[in-house]
């Protein structure tokens, strides 16, 4: 009877847990969202009021907000007429005159084309490297091709941060060391943001497809996951180091 009562409890603490994770998997994305929105909201508004002080002779609560949206959707509009075109490309060039704004300016531009338009600037493909150790995959994108001094065919890798995958890690790896797939950038966006949470129609098999092009030097238990504690034992360098340094002694 006892053991009967304890289970159910179990059983009842288990659903409300699984209920309460589900509720939070829909809850934090829009606190979140939200949470960063008004970040943004008071951080430009705080910037503008001094501004809007001094020219209306009081505060306008907001106002910095909407005057910054007119702003961008202005320069948005004048960009995309052949004139407007033609002027922000030769402001463009004047920047590109200057050193150190050059890089820092024409780096962050292209990064922001990279997720405002995936797949076209940047990100050409989704790919899986061995990240931040061996035996453990991570996801990353291609964003230029390298060539090595033999001639090899070498990749810059971007490997993002989740949530948020504006930060991340920066790889030069070897083809061979690179293993596509067929994931798109917006499915690996998506996958990245949501922490795994959100996984796209056919992105499992699309990892399975790819676990299935493992590095040679890379045991393929890997792939499906039949690596028993001597394996990982035997191929682990550190492990190999210790029980070497234990024989000696």
């Amino acid at each position: 009877m006892t053991d009967t009562h304890s289970g159910q409890h179990g059983s009842l603490r288990r659903k409300i847990g699984r209920q309460f994770l589900a509720g939070l998997l829909v809850v934090a994305p829009i606190g979140v969202t939200i949470w960063i929105l008004l970040w943004i909201l008071f951080t430009i508004d705080n910037f503008v009021q001094p501004i809007i002080r001094t020219t209306f002779g009081r505060n306008l609560p907001g106002a910095g907000f909407g005057i910054t949206v007119i702003l961008v959707y202005l320069v948005g509009v004048i960009a995309s007429h052949v004139i407007g075109h033609r002027i922000i490309r030769y402001g463009e060039s004047l920047l590109s005159r200057v050193p150190v704004f050059r890089y820092l300016y024409l780096g962050i531009k292209q990064f922001l084309e990279s997720f405002a338009a995936p797949g076209k600037a940047g990100f050409s493909q989704v790919v899986l490297v061995e990240f931040p150790r061996k035996g453990m995959k991570a996801m990353g994108f291609i964003t230029s091709e390298l060539s090595d001094n033999s001639g090899g065919k070498m990749f810059s890798v971007f490997i993002p941060t989740t949530p948020n995958p504006t930060t991340g890690f920066l790889e030069i790896l070897r083809q061979e060391e690179v293993i596509r797939t067929d994931i798109s950038v917006e499915e690996a966006l998506r996958f990245i943001v949501s922490v795994g949470a959100t996984v796209a129609p056919g992105m499992k098999a699309k990892l399975a497809k790819a676990g299935q092009s493992l590095p040679p030097d890379i045991p393929s238990d890997y792939a499906s996951g039949n690596l028993d504690s001597n394996h990982l034992q035997n191929s682990d360098p550190l492990s190999n180091a210790n029980s070497s340094n234990a024989e000696r002694k």
